[in-house]
Protein backbone atom coordinates (compact mmCIF):
# COMPACT_ATOMS: atom_id res chain seq x y z
CA UNK A 1 0.00 0.00 0.00
CA UNK A 2 0.84 3.83 -0.69
CA UNK A 3 0.00 6.52 1.07
CA UNK A 4 -0.45 10.26 -0.45
CA UNK A 5 -2.53 13.73 0.89
CA UNK A 6 -3.42 16.71 -0.90
CA UNK A 7 -3.93 20.15 1.27
CA UNK A 8 -6.23 22.53 0.14
CA UNK A 9 -6.25 26.16 2.11
CA UNK A 10 -10.35 26.47 1.67
CA UNK A 11 -9.74 30.18 3.24
CA UNK A 12 -8.10 30.91 0.00
CA UNK A 13 -9.32 28.46 -1.97
CA UNK A 14 -5.54 27.17 -3.42
CA UNK A 15 -3.22 24.20 -2.76
CA UNK A 16 -1.69 24.75 0.39
CA UNK A 17 2.13 24.36 -0.90
CA UNK A 18 5.31 23.81 1.86
CA UNK A 19 2.96 22.22 4.40
CA UNK A 20 5.34 19.85 6.31
CA UNK A 21 4.01 16.39 6.53
CA UNK A 22 5.04 13.34 8.39
CA UNK A 23 3.54 9.45 8.46
CA UNK A 24 3.63 7.96 11.59
CA UNK A 25 3.09 3.94 12.08
CA UNK A 26 1.78 2.61 15.18
CA UNK A 27 3.58 -0.01 16.99
CA UNK A 28 4.34 -0.20 20.78
CA UNK A 29 4.84 4.03 19.95
CA UNK A 30 3.91 5.99 17.11
CA UNK A 31 7.37 5.84 14.91
CA UNK A 32 8.01 8.26 11.68
CA UNK A 33 8.39 6.30 8.38
CA UNK A 34 8.44 9.41 5.96
CA UNK A 35 8.29 13.14 6.01
CA UNK A 36 8.44 15.86 3.36
CA UNK A 37 6.53 18.49 2.34
CA UNK A 38 3.66 19.93 -0.01
CA UNK A 39 4.69 20.71 -3.51
CA UNK A 40 3.24 23.65 -5.35
CA UNK A 41 -0.24 21.96 -6.01
CA UNK A 42 -0.59 20.64 -2.52
CA UNK A 43 0.04 17.14 -2.94
CA UNK A 44 2.55 14.67 -1.27
CA UNK A 45 3.38 11.37 -2.37
CA UNK A 46 5.03 8.75 0.41
CA UNK A 47 7.49 6.22 -1.18
CA UNK A 48 7.01 4.10 2.02
CA UNK A 49 5.40 1.05 1.80
CA UNK A 50 2.73 0.74 3.72
CA UNK A 51 1.33 -2.43 5.06
CA UNK A 52 -1.65 -2.94 7.34
CA UNK A 53 -1.71 -1.17 10.39
CA UNK A 54 -3.09 2.38 11.99
CA UNK A 55 -1.14 5.21 10.88
CA UNK A 56 -1.02 9.20 11.22
CA UNK A 57 -0.28 12.09 8.91
CA UNK A 58 0.71 15.32 11.07
CA UNK A 59 0.61 18.50 9.12
CA UNK A 60 2.79 21.51 10.72
CA UNK A 61 -0.08 23.97 10.03
CA UNK A 62 1.20 26.41 12.08
CA UNK A 63 4.17 27.01 10.44
CA UNK A 64 2.37 27.36 7.24
CA UNK A 65 -0.16 30.05 8.29
CA UNK A 66 2.87 32.02 10.17
CA UNK A 67 4.57 32.40 6.88
CA UNK A 68 1.70 34.05 5.77
CA UNK A 69 1.05 36.24 8.47
CA UNK A 70 -2.36 34.73 9.42
CA UNK A 71 -3.45 34.05 13.29
CA UNK A 72 -4.26 30.34 13.33
CA UNK A 73 -6.04 28.12 16.34
CA UNK A 74 -4.34 24.78 14.97
CA UNK A 75 -0.61 24.68 15.27
CA UNK A 76 -0.81 21.06 14.14
CA UNK A 77 -3.21 18.66 12.52
CA UNK A 78 -3.10 15.35 13.12
CA UNK A 79 -4.84 12.47 11.13
CA UNK A 80 -5.20 8.87 12.20
CA UNK A 81 -6.29 6.24 10.30
CA UNK A 82 -6.28 2.36 9.30
CA UNK A 83 -5.34 0.47 6.52
CA UNK A 84 -6.82 -3.03 6.58
CA UNK A 85 -6.29 -6.23 6.27
CA UNK A 86 -8.11 -7.81 3.11
CA UNK A 87 -11.45 -9.27 3.81
CA UNK A 88 -9.99 -12.97 3.32
CA UNK A 89 -7.38 -11.77 6.38
CA UNK A 90 -4.72 -11.59 4.08
CA UNK A 91 -2.93 -8.20 4.03
CA UNK A 92 -3.22 -7.03 0.82
CA UNK A 93 0.03 -5.53 -0.86
CA UNK A 94 -1.10 -3.36 -3.53
CA UNK A 95 -3.11 -0.39 -3.61
CA UNK A 96 -3.37 3.21 -2.68
CA UNK A 97 -4.89 5.42 0.22
CA UNK A 98 -5.56 8.99 0.20
CA UNK A 99 -6.13 11.33 2.66
CA UNK A 100 -6.93 14.75 1.69
CA UNK A 101 -6.85 17.71 4.38
CA UNK A 102 -8.90 20.71 3.89
CA UNK A 103 -7.61 23.72 6.37
CA UNK A 104 -8.68 26.77 7.47
CA UNK A 105 -7.03 28.80 10.04
CA UNK A 106 -10.30 27.77 12.99
CA UNK A 107 -11.03 24.78 10.67
CA UNK A 108 -10.59 21.65 9.54
CA UNK A 109 -11.64 18.31 7.57
CA UNK A 110 -10.79 15.37 6.10
CA UNK A 111 -11.83 12.36 4.44
CA UNK A 112 -10.85 9.46 2.45
CA UNK A 113 -10.15 10.46 -1.36
CA UNK A 114 -9.29 8.18 -3.75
Amino acid sequence: MTVSTHVLDASLGTPASGVPVTLCQQGDEWLDVESGVTDADGRYRFAADTPSGTYRLRFATGPYFAARAVAAFYPEVTITFTIPESATGVVSTTGHFHVPLLLSPFAYSTYRGS
